[in-house]
């Protein structure tokens, strides 16, 4: 039987390094995403690298049928996932009041809707084995007041620390990842000038990896990958809140 884990977002950037170092491990890999023909070849990439099983399920995670076949893989006994990896996202250029309020509640959807679901058929088969680990891709922005992105990776935060807190007695693990400006496609996705943002903020996908799978591997209920943002994330917590919300503002 192979140690499954699945990732959501699967073919690019955070989600796709994750499969790599899960692979490296010898994990028997879930991969999920929109793009099937992306989804297959970076599925036989992996077999070729790593020899590892490699399952594709192309799934809109926007659409109640494409949750449902998500579930329903997370809810197999036969071939138990035992790593959740909740990658899927994406950000929206404008602010909350020009945004339709479709695009408003689809973008809440995949940040907080859609990774709960997907941890509550997870952790059913998790407990009953005594052991399993879900890590939410959460952002440093949670930590501060950034408009409706921020929120919802709060709420992830939140739930996960609690999480954690509640099933780590009984053999699983529950960490938000919290990383800061990754060099992705996250960012050209949402039109985003990166020359705006400093050399310095920037991180690579594969450090940020390695960090969270050291961190889950620890047990954290929160990983901050790099001292830069673990810095920056203290002072987001512990300043004054209308400080922390004009340098967030900035950073906009």
């Amino acid at each position: 039987m192979a140690n499954w884990a699945m990732i959501t977002g699967a073919t690019a950037g955070l989600g796709a390094e994750f499969a790599e170092q899960l692979a490296r491990q010898g994990k028997g890999l879930v991969l999920v995403a929109r793009d099937s023909a992306r989804l297959e070849k970076k599925a036989a990439a992996l077999r070729s690298r790593f020899s590892v099983a490699v399952e594709v399920l192309a799934a809109d995670l926007h659409d109640d049928d494409g949750v449902r076949r998500v579930l329903d893989r997370l809810r197999d006994s036969t071939e138990p996932v035992s790593t959740l990896v909740n990658n899927a996202g994406y950000g929206l250029p404008k602010s909350f009041e020009a945004n339709p309020l479709e695009d408003e509640l689809n973008h809440a959807a995949i940040h907080l809707t859609v990774p709960l679901a997907l941890s509550h058929a997870a952790l059913q088969g998790m407990l009953a084995r005594g052991s399993g680990q879900i890590v939410n891709v959460a952002s440093v922005a949670g930590f501060t007041p950034r408009g409706t992105y921020g929120a919802l990776k709060a709420a992830m935060i939140n739930f996960s620390t609690w999480a954690n807190f509640a099933y780590k007695s009984r053999g699983v693990t529950v960490m938000a990842l919290c990383p800061g400006f990754v060099h992705t496609e996250f960012h050209q996705r949402m039109g985003m000038d990166k020359g705006s943002v400093p050399r310095w903020m920037w991180l690579d996908a594969q450090g940020v990896v390695d960090a969270a799978l050291k961190d889950l591997s620890a047990g954290k209920a929160v990983s901050i990958p790099s001292l830069r943002y673990k810095v920056l994330a203290f002072v987001a917590r512990n300043a004054p809140s209308s400080l922390v919300a004009r340098l967030a503002a900035r950073g906009r």
